[in-house]
């Protein structure tokens, strides 16, 4: 049976299901919307938005805070990773420091960043940024101290410079290592920014939740959340889609 099919038959076993707890008087009313109040709900966002903002304008603002803290991770996480990874020096420098940092979930740092930055749009970046910045140092740095030792004694045979092994052995060898970095990355500061509008926004995907969720209102927090994994969803394919067109030779080893 095809993997499509299989699929999607879960998918509507799962609104079968939905759709005979939601309507059968077990629990009570206005806790498990139906499928048909979900769509009202649906609708009423995509015409009116929510409490009169778009809920464009709220995904908007919710991938804004994610992608902007996300590619700051990528813009630094990714080259100390590499460089710790093929430098000992560097490796023994950076490398106990983060292993202190990173096991501290990133959520527990949102007191510290609403003190330091306040409840703007800085202290919500800088907190994606650093769980971001987390995974992909943590990956790179596997990617490059993990080169096989034969392609490192190939290209001194060969005579290569140390800079001109990095980028022609190191760095393609990385390149898969790093890819699982941005997926977990991604993944994680989506959580993340969700996380951070829980505790204080006035726009986004996660304010949206728990002002829906405060005043009841709980057909407009499942699509809050059914939009979140959409969008996460989304997000992760891209990065496949980049990851098939970049590592092209993935697999074929």
């Amino acid at each position: 049976m095809p993997d499509m099919l299989i699929s999607a038959m879960a998918m509507l076993f799962l609104a079968l299901v939905w759709t005979g707890v939601s309507t059968s008087g077990w629990l009570p009313q206005g806790y498990l919307p139906t499928p048909r109040e979900l769509g009202v709900e649906l609708s009423t966002l995509f015409t009116l938005g929510y409490k009169g903002v778009s809920i464009w304008h709220h995904m908007g603002i919710s991938l804004f805070r994610t992608l902007s803290g996300f590619l700051l991770g990528v813009s630094l996480g990714i080259p100390l990773g590499l460089l710790t990874g093929y430098s000992r020096v560097g490796s023994a420098m950076v490398s106990p420091i983060m292993a202190f940092i990173r096991p501290i979930p990133p959520i527990a740092f949102i007191p510290m960043v609403v003190l330091y930055f306040g409840l703007g749009e800085t202290g919500k970046v800088a907190l994606i940024f650093w769980t971001a910045f987390n995974y992909l140092h943590v990956n790179a740095h596997a990617g490059a101290a993990n080169v096989p030792i034969a392609y490192q004694r190939a290209a001194q045979s060969i005579g290569l410079t140390p800079t001109q092994t990095f980028f022609r052995v190191v760095l393609p060898s990385a390149i898969p290592q790093i890819f699982t970095g941005l997926k977990v990355g991604m993944a994680l500061s989506w959580a993340v920014v969700v996380a951070a509008e829980l505790a204080g926004a006035q726009s986004g995907l996660g304010y949206m939740i728990s002002d829906a969720a405060l005043t009841f209102r709980i057909s407009a927090v499942f699509i809050g959340i059914a939009l979140i994994g959409a969008i996460g969803l989304m997000l992760n394919i891209a990065i496949n889609l980049l990851e098939t067109k970049l590592v092209h030779w993935k697999g074929r080893g």
